[in-house]
Parts: C-alpha cells; structure tokens; sequence
C-alpha cells in the first residue's frame, strides 16, 4: 500500500486543474465586480483630478455654482477648425478643453467645432463671413503655409453662444497693444474660463440688474456713452436718472401695513457718473450718500480739470482750470481724491496735425500728444484690469488716496513709467506734439488714476444732520453703510465713444480713428461694472494665472544636432538592447544539455 502522500501527488495533476480554473474564475468575478462598482460610484459620486500646478484644469466655485443653475441647453458653435499656426491651434485645443470641463459638470453644456472657409465656393465664403460679422464676431488675418507657398486666411477666433431663443457672441483672442504674441495668446487662454461662464451667466440671467446713469450735472449724453451703455445693456437693464434733489430718486419706501415701518430699498444695483461739467448740490450729495449707505454700488468717471480740443481747434493754446464738482468732500471721506492736475505721458496716442504745406496743400502727420495718455494695468493685478489692453484717456488727472478707516483701497490703473504731472491752471500748447519728453519733467512713475474702494463707507452727513431729519422714518437717515464698493477712475472719457468722421454714427468705446486700433476701455468698464454689480463674482476667475512654458529658443540652437542625434539613436539602442536580452534568456533558459536540472 502507498503512502498517502505519494496518493496525493498521484491525483495531483487533475485536481489542481480544478483548483486553479476554480480560482481563476474567482478572481474574473472578483474583477468583473469591482469594475462594476467603481463604475457605479464614479457615476454617483463625480470627482476629477487635477495635478498640474497652477490648476488650470479645475473650475472655479462660482463656476460651478453658475453650472448648477442651467437648466436647458447652452450651444457653443466656436468658429476655431481648420488649418491653422501653432498658436491657434493651441487656442482650439484649450477652447474644446475648457468646453469640455464646463460639460463634465453639466451635461446641457454643448459644443461644435466649425471650419467657417470649408466650403471652396467663395461666394458661399463671403456670406458666411458676413453673417459672422453681423453676429458679432471680429475676424482676423493670420499667414498659413500651404503646398503653394504662403497664403493669407481669415479666421474667426471666436464663438456664437445659444440658450433658447437668445444669442451672444465670445470673442476668444484678446488684442493687446503692448504685449507680444506668446503673451496675447496665453492671457486669451488664461481668460478661457471666465468668458464662457460670463457668456453663460449673461444667457440665463432671468432678470437683469438695474444700473442707473446720473444725469443732470452735464453728464455726457446718450450719443457720447452711446457703445458702452450697449454693451452693458447686453448684462443689465439701464436707466438714465436725474436726482434734482429728489429723496426717492435712487430709492423705493415701502410701508409695512401692519406694523406701519418704513422699508427703503434701492432702486439700482449700482449707479454711473460719466464725466459730469457743473457742481453738485448738497441734496444730490446726500441722496447718493445714503444710495452708498444701503449697499449702492458707483462708478465714478470723473475730470480734475476743464480741458478738451474743441478749445485748440482755432488756437495754438488754452487754458486748463480745475473742475470744481463739489464731490471732494464726498470722495475725500470714502477714501480717494481726484486731483486738480494734468497729466502728460511719454505713453501716450497720436493725434493728427498739419505739419507744413507742399504747394496748396497742408501736410497731415501723425504727431505724439502727451495729453492723451495711455493708462496700463497696475503691477499688482486685480481682475478688473489684468490682462487688459492699453486705455486710452483725453487730459486726465491724477488720484490719491486718503485716510479712510475700513476701507480696503486698490489701485487698477497708472500711468507708465515717464509721466509729467502739471499743476493747474495749465497752459495747453500744440507745440509740444510730437516733442521729444524733457526727462527732468517726465520723472514720475506709474502715478494712479484709477481706484477700487471696498468696505463700510461713512456718510458724510454722520454727526452733522439735525435731529429732525436723523430721525425722520421717510428719509431712512444712516451714518455708516453696508458692505459695498466703488471705483473712482480720474478721466470721464474713457467711456466717450467718437463718431464716424463721414456717417456721424457712433464707433466703439475705446477704437480711435486716427490710429485705428482699439484700445482696453470697453473691457475695462465692463470688468467694473460685473465687479461691482455680480455678487457670484464671477470677474475673480480673471486673476487666475497660467504659466508659459516656453522652449529655450538660443539652447534649441545650441544643443540641436545633440538631442537629434540622441532623439534617433535611443529608441534604436533600446530596440538592440532588449532583442539581445532576451536571446540570452533564451539560450540560459533552453540552451541547457540533456539530462542536466
């Protein structure tokens, strides 16, 4: 009789056969359900990982609090497909991945890439272009390299956003004067996620927030803030509003009929003062300090001194003289004073002038005009003015800010490094156009012009207003306000659109004739106004940053035949390597002789 062990070696074979298709079956199961499983909680419970160092493939919170409230289909028909340089394409790809994201949170997020020039009808070419243009959209011309050489192709890099019935336009490349092309490109990406969710957020917006434009004190007309109060009509629903000492004009009083209490509301989300020419009287002060109280939000565009070319339209020179508004007191307790100045830049726009005469005829010349700056973002960015375009201005002031307890004071705006300040009253004169800058006048720096004030304000009226009228229910009386905030910019004409030379109509906030560029002014108004009057604060995700990581171009040049030669001869090298590893395994493994363990 054999052992017991030498029976078992002899069954062996077959049950060990069982044994292991048993486990392997287990462990199918066993996989099969865990992939079930972590497919069903991935579904349930929605997650992303995102590991790159600056984030920029995570959404914001106030993103994703927008994404929550869209109930039907947003359509994005983004005009970015066809044959491109890198650096569009490099757009389309952070476009369609930004897109992306928006969808993972919300599937009602759609989006279709289009190739505007696909058809080769030209006709056909044309009339979509056109259409493209009526919407909205700006083309522009970028050099493609075909079989044929180079040829120019005009691209629309830009968006037609649908929700509903309503249609907006995004556009997805932002110009800017002074920056390179890397940089233009990259502060377009950065500004990817804001964009959309703006567009998104203007689309389904069930209600628009009312802004009120002052007028009354010689505020610019209709005409003259004709293409900014369009563009912001798109987000808000605009009133023009005379004070005339009205105490209900910026707000509503409602009476509780059963306790009989006063409630006093605002009747504006926020309030403009575009650039107004004669003095403010008490009542209007009052009225609009106390709009402040309640949480109203301003925007100030206001002129430190009485200056415009109509005056050197018949005369080598004029005289600037400080604008007396009677706002210093009122500016000067909530934080900022608009100085009694001018400022002249070596920065600064052309203006057209007659620089001689051949024969009959004068000679036009594009001339440098110190008083019209050209105002760049603050070095410390903010969201309102990063990444923003020059802004032009037209003999403006500068600002200062002033003790004010509680009051959190950001500069947006400055002049460039080479800035003249002249005291007022100042002589104007057209002979310094075009005149190299005296460097030791121009020695000033980065002098502000533009100021964001954020806190509780206090009235000015605290401790000054008598009993009678303190303690009056209609008027509501409050010395210190809510948390609310104001910007102060120290040149009404950074919202003045001009006018078409021969139709008379109205041209874009911020593009000059002269020169035909447009400059930052539409986008930074707009980015002041979100800032003031969205309380999702949807304008914070322009501070976002995304590094350039850019080849060395000198090192490329340097170590070029180096890395070439490495690029082709590792992949080999490891090819050989592994051929002649495993032919010695190979032979160790069933090389050995007969017999032999």
């Amino acid at each position: 009789m054999k052992p017991s062990s030498e029976k078992k070696i002899n069954q062996s074979p077959a049950s060990g056969k069982r044994d292991n298709r048993r486990h392997n079956l287990v462990q199918l199961g066993l996989t099969l359900l865990i992939i079930v499983l972590v497919n069903f909680i991935g579904y349930q419970l929605f997650t992303r990982f995102d590991l790159t160092s600056e984030k920029r493939y995570t959404l914001s919170p106030a993103t994703r609090d927008l994404l929550d409230k869209v109930d039907d289909y947003v359509y994005f028909r983004v005009y970015l497909e066809g044959e491109f340089p890198a650096g569009f394409k490099r757009l389309r790809n952070e476009t369609r991945e930004m897109l992306a994201q928006f969808r993972a949170y919300n599937k009602k997020i759609v989006f279709e890439f289009i190739n505007p020039s696909a058809t080769s009808d030209q006709k056909e070419r044309e009339k979509i272009y056109r259409q493209l243009v009526e919407q909205g959209l700006n083309p522009t011309d970028v050099k493609v390299k075909t079989n044929s050489g180079t040829e120019t192709q005009l691209v629309f890099p830009g968006a037609i956003v649908t929700y509903r019935t309503e249609s907006s336009s995004m556009e997805l490349l932002q110009n800017q004067i002074t920056t390179g092309p890397e940089q233009i490109l990259n502060n377009s990406i950065q500004n990817l996620e804001y964009n959309i969710a703006n567009t998104i957020r203007k689309l389904i917006a069930r209600q628009k927030p009312k802004v009120g434009f002052v007028a009354g004190h010689g505020e610019m007309t209709e005409e003259h803030v004709y293409d900014f109060a369009l563009a912001l009509s798109e987000h808000y629903g605009l009133e023009r509003v005379r004070i005339n000492g009205r105490i209900d004009a910026l707000t509503q009083r409602v009476t509780d009929s059963a306790s009989g209490n006063v409630n006093i509301f605002n009747r504006y989300k926020a309030i403009i003062v575009a650039k107004p020419d004669s003095a403010f009287n008490e009542k209007d002060k009052f009225i609009i300090d106390q709009f402040v109280m309640r949480g109203g939000r301003v925007l100030w565009l206001l002129d430190g001194v009485n200056a415009d070319m109509d005056s050197l339209k018949n005369k080598p020179t004029a005289i600037a003289l400080a604008k007396e508004l009677q706002l210093d007191d009122l500016l000067f307790r909530y934080g900022a004073r608009v100085n009694y100045n001018l400022l002249q830049d070596a920065q600064c726009l052309p203006i057209m002038m007659v620089t001689g005469n051949i024969g009959n005829q004068p000679q036009f010349n594009m001339m440098p005009w110190p008083y019209f700056p050209l105002f760049n973002p603050a070095p410390v960015p903010h969201p309102i003015s990063n990444n923003l375009n020059a802004i032009k201005a037209q003999f403006a002031s500068s600002i200062d800010t002033v003790s004010a307890p509680g009051i959190k004071k950001t500069i947006l705006l400055t002049t460039s490094d080479y800035t003249f300040i002249q005291p007022t009253p100042a002589i104007i004169d057209l002979s310094i156009a075009g005149k190299q800058p005296d460097p030791s006048l121009f020695n000033k720096k980065r002098v502000p012009v533009a100021l964001l004030l954020e806190g509780k304000f206090k009235s000015l009226y605290a401790n000054r207003m008598p009993p009678a009228i303190a303690n009056d229910r209609e008027i509501g009386f409050m010395e210190e306000g809510r948390e609310t905030a104001m910007i102060v910019v120290a040149d009404g004409d950074v919202a003045r659109n001009q006018f078409d030379r021969k139709t008379g109509a109205p041209m874009p906030v911020g593009y000059d004739q002269d020169t035909r560029q447009t400059f930052g002014n539409r986008d930074f108004l707009l980015n002041a106004m979100d800032y003031l009057v969205d309380d999702n604060r949807l304008i914070t995700i322009r501070s976002r940053e995304v590094k350039i990581r850019l080849l060395d171009r000198k090192l490329i040049e340097e170590e070029k035949l180096k890395w070439q030669l490495i690029n082709v001869a590792t992949p080999v090298g490891l090819v050989l390597l592994a051929g002649l590893l495993i032919t010695w395994l190979r032979k160790r493994r069933y090389g050995r002789a007969p017999g032999k363990k």
